[in-house]
C-alpha cells in the first residue's frame, strides 16, 4: 500500500484473514465503546472534533484500549487525509514526506492532514524534532499514540504543542459489550451462533484490553470447528487459546501499582528473592523494564543512600544499561541491579533530611542568607558588611572550622541524621566529633507528615 492512500473513509476488510480485531473495529464515536470521559457528550475532545478545531494529541494508555481506533474515528469524522505511520519502522524521511504531503493539502486542496504515529515513544530525538515546525504552524495535526509515559517518552518541545489524553483500561463491562458486539455482527462468528458459558475467565484473561479478549475469542472458536453451532465456549476453551495462563497484571490499573509496591518494598525490606519475583512477574506481563529501573534509581536514594553510596551509581548505571539494550537481555541486568539494592544496607535519611528541610522552608519563607555567607564581588557590598568574618574551611585544621551556616531562626536543626549501617556509620562518627557540643547526632529528628506517608509506599 502506498504511503498516502489510507483514507478514513474506507470500510474494513471482512475476510477470514483479516483478524476479528480488525474485522470489528467501530468506524464512528457512537459505536465506540469506553472513555466516555474523553469522548462522550460535551467533553473538550468531543467539541473539538463536532466543530472542526482539532489540536494535535498523544494518547496516552496501555495496548488494546482504542488509541488507533480513536485516531481513524476521529479523521473520518472531520474528513481528514488520514496517514498512518509505525515509529518502529518510519524513519525522518518518511516524516518528511508526510510534511510535504500535508503542505499541498493545505494549499491546494484546503483539506486538513492527520498523521498518526503508533508507538510514538520510540522515536528518536532527530525524528520527533522533524515534526515540530509542522505541528506548530498547523501543516498537520499530529495523534501520537504511545503505552509509555510521554512525558519521559515525548521530547518536551513537542509535548507542549500538543494535548495528552489518558485512555485508561476497558473495564469488564466494556470488553463484555465489545465482545456481544463481535458475535452478533461478525458476519464469520454470526452464523456460528457462539456463546460464551465462562465470561469471569473471558474478561480475566483481557485485563482491560479489548484486541487480547476477541484475538482469544477468535482462537477459541478456531478450535471448535469440528463441532456444530451454537458453538458455547467455556473456561477450557479460552485457556487453550491463550496457549498459556499469562499471570494477570495490568500495566494501567490497581495491579500494577499493587506489584511495584511489592517489588519496592522488597527491596527495602532486603529480600533479593521477592524482588526478583515480582520483577519478574512484571516483566512476564510486558512491563517497561526503563520503568522498573527508574524505580531502582529513586529507590536506591530513598531507602539506602549513603550508606551505600555506590548503590546510587549502580543504579544509574543499570537505567543506562536497560535503555540501551533493551529486552530481553536488560532482564539480566535488572536483576542483578535488583539484588545488590535488595541486600545494601539501608538508610533512609537523605529523604528525611529534604522533607524536614522543605518544611522549614515552608514555615520560615523570609529567612535571609547570614551577611558573612554572602559573597561580595563588589567594593559596595563589601562595605556592607558581605562576605565579613567568613572563614574559610581550608585554612583551618582537618579543613574544618565549626560556624553557624544556617540562618539564626534555624540553627540547631538537624536534618540529615546518619543511621548506623554501612558507609553512614563512618560518617555520623566524623560529623558527631566535629560539631560536638554544637549538633546532637544521638537523636533523631521529629518525623514529619510528608516523611510518614512516604514510608508507607
Amino acid at each position: 500500500m502506498d504511503l498516502f492512500s489510507s483514507k478514513p473513509a474506507e470500510s474494513p476488510k471482512s475476510g477470514p484473514e483479516v483478524p476479528l480485531a480488525e474485522r470489528c473495529r467501530p468506524r464512528t464515536l457512537e459505536d465506540f465503546v469506553g472513555h466516555e470521559e474523553l469522548v462522550g457528550a460535551g467533553t473538550v475532545l468531543r467539541e473539538e472534533i463536532r466543530r472542526n478545531r482539532l489540536k494535535s494529541m498523544i494518547l496516552w494508555g496501555p495496548p488494546g484500549v482504542g488509541k488507533t481506533t480513536l485516531a481513524r474515528i476521529i479523521a473520518r469524522e472531520v474528513e481528514a487525509d488520514f496517514i498512518a505511520l509505525s515509529a518502529v519502522t518510519a524513519g525522518v524521511a518518511d516524516v518528511r514526506k508526510v510534511i510535504d504531503h500535508a503542505v499541498k493539502n493545505r494549499k491546494y486542496l484546503h483539506k486538513t492532514t492527520i498523521l498518526f504515529i503508533d508507538e510514538i515513544h520510540r522515536f528518536n530525538k532527530a525524528q520527533q524534532d522533524a515534526l515540530l515546525h509542522a505541528v506548530e504552524d498547523g501543516t498537520l495535526i499530529l495523534i501520537g499514540a504511545t503505552t509509555e509515559n510521554p512525558s519521559f517518552e515525548v521530547i518536551p518541545p513537542l509535548l507542549s504543542r500538543c494535548q495528552v489524553y489518558v485512555m485508561k483500561p476497558l473495564s469488564k463491562a466494556h470488553i463484555r459489550r465489545i465482545v456481544e458486539q463481535a458475535l452478533e455482527t461478525d458476519p464469520i462468528l454470526k452464523p456460528l451462533r457462539v456463546a460464551v458459558d465462562d465470561w469471569d475467565t473471558l474478561l480475566q484473561m483481557a485485563t482491560g484490553d479489548a484486541r487480547r479478549a476477541l484475538n482469544i475469542l477468535e482462537k477459541a472458536v478456531e478450535l471448535q470447528e469440528d463441532r456444530p453451532p451454537p458453538i458455547v465456549l467455556k473456561r477450557q476453551d479460552f485457556e487453550k487459546a491463550a496457549l498459556q495462563k499469562t499471570p494477570y497484571y495490568d500495566k494501567a490499573g490497581e495491579m500494577h501499582y499493587d506489584v511495584i509496591s511489592a517489588f519496592i518494598k522488597s527491596l527495602r525490606g532486603s529480600d533479593p528473592d521477592a524482588a526478583i519475583f515480582w520483577m519478574a512477574r512484571m516483566l512476564a506481563a510486558g512491563e517497561d523494564p526503563k520503568f522498573i529501573a527508574r524505580r531502582m534509581l529513586i529507590l536506591a536514594a530513598e531507602d539506602i543512600g549513603n550508606a551505600d553510596p555506590y548503590a546510587l551509581t549502580l543504579a544509574t548505571s543499570c537505567f543506562t544499561a536497560v535503555t540501551y539494550i533493551g529486552m530481553p537481555e536488560a532482564q539480566i541486568i535488572l536483576a542483578q541491579a535488583a539484588a545488590y539494592l535488595a541486600a545494601a544496607p539501608k538508610s533512609n535519611a537523605a529523604i528525611r533530611a529534604i522533607n524536614q528541610a522543605l518544611q522549614d522552608v515552608r514555615r520560615f519563607p523570609d529567612v535571609q542568607v547570614p551577611l558573612e555567607l554572602r559573597n561580595a564581588p563588589t567594593t559596595l557590598l563589601a562595605e556592607r558588611g558581605y562576605g565579613q568574618d567568613y572563614r574559610y574551611a581550608h585554612d583551618y585544621p582537618e579543613h574544618f572550622v565549626r560556624t553557624a551556616y544556617l540562618p539564626p531562626p534555624l540553627q540547631g536543626r538537624l536534618y540529615y541524621l546518619p543511621g548506623d549501617l554501612g558507609k553512614e556509620k563512618e560518617i555520623k562518627q566524623r560529623l558527631r566529633r566535629l560539631w560536638k557540643e554544637w549538633k546532637d547526632y544521638s537523636t533523631s529528628p521529629p518525623r514529619s507528615e510528608e516523611q510518614k506517608s512516604g514510608k508507607s509506599r
